[in-house]
């Protein structure tokens, strides 16, 4: 497929976009740490917390990538947008207001390759980014789409039974679609996003069950009666 752009200005747009928004890639980072943290800690509000970080990326990307400097150089980025949008208020929805999103630690090697994941995310990708000549300004920090989405499938390793399914979908097709830029934009780092796409697309479809405290998991317990 021929793409309305050349890699010269792919890359351009990130220049622009990091240039642009300095400092708050930093602030992004934080507030992943802060979810990372979270999932460890027991708490009757965090899975909310959780979902409420979740929906607050996807809405930036939207926002602060797609509407604001993609669409540049891709009209079809306002369609990407609008679906970024679309996943930014399913977290909310479904996990800050109604609380159907729950988190807990899993036990065996679930935890360790989401945690994999989300390490992936924040720091090997970067330096897959340097080691394949990518320098800033013009690299995909965190808060772009491609780190995010492999950021988003981590987390979703942690999500527990019953699991809302469809609010993880625009994650799992964006793997698919973003993953195209290391076929034909000569980004590498993003074959990974590819395999994070099929590691969420199975945890997703097999969810754990709670093996910990619904508080554990950022449910409210209810009276016993």
């Amino acid at each position: 497929m021929k793409l309305p752009f050349t890699v010269e200005q792919f890359f351009e747009v990130f220049a622009r976009y990091n240039n642009s928004v300095w400092p708050v890639q930093i602030f992004l980072n934080l507030l992943a740490l802060l979810a990372i943290v979270l999932l460890f800690r027991s708490s009757s509000h965090k899975s909310r917390v959780i979902s409420g970080i979740l929906s607050f990326l996807w809405a930036w990307m939207a926002i602060a990538y797609h509407f604001a400097f993609f669409t540049a150089i891709n009209p079809a980025s306002w369609l990407f947008g609008v679906v970024f949008l679309v996943g930014a208020l399913c977290f909310l929805g479904v996990g800050v207001l109604k609380s159907r999103l729950l988190f807990s630690i899993p036990v065996g090697m679930r935890g360790w390759i989401g945690g994999l994941l989300l390490i992936l995310s924040l720091v090997i990708y970067p330096l897959l980014g340097y080691v394949f000549g990518h320098r800033y300004p013009a690299v995909p920090t965190f808060g772009l789409p491609c780190p995010t989405t492999i950021f988003t499938l981590g987390i979703s390793l942690f999500a527990v039974a019953p699991l809302p399914r469809f609010v993880f979908i625009i994650p799992l097709l964006w793997s698919l679609v973003g993953s195209m830029a290391a076929f034909q934009l000569g980004v590498p780092q993003d074959f990974s996003l590819l395999a994070a796409g099929f590691i969420g697309l199975v945890a997703v479809i097999f969810p754990p069950h709670l093996a910990n405290s619904p508080l554990q998991a950022g449910a409210t317990l209810s009276p016993q009666r």
